[in-house]
């Protein structure tokens, strides 16, 4: 499931975790893991305006873990790189 935030300049990112609209396969779950010893996971944001989509590496648990702020934070660090 997609989690959306809107930043300051009203762009709405959702997130979501990558390879989610695939399947629940070992395989795709495999793909979508960052590193297994730091349990990461890729989340894919992708924004309702013209910036582009930013890839993150975000703990297993972002979707209950990160405070909107923080997930904005690491958006905006990433848009940049």
């Amino acid at each position: 499931m997609a989690r959306e935030v809107t930043d300051a300049d009203g762009i709405t990112w959702s997130c979501l975790q990558a390879y989610a609209g695939l399947s629940d396969s070992e395989e795709n779950q495999a793909a979508a893991r960052v590193n297994e010893a730091r349990n990461t996971l890729w989340i894919v944001c992708t924004p309702s305006g013209g910036a582009k989509s930013v890839r993150l590496e975000l703990p297993s648990e972002w979707e209950t873990s990160y405070s909107d702020e923080a997930l904005l934070g690491e958006i905006t660090v990433h848009q940049h790189k």
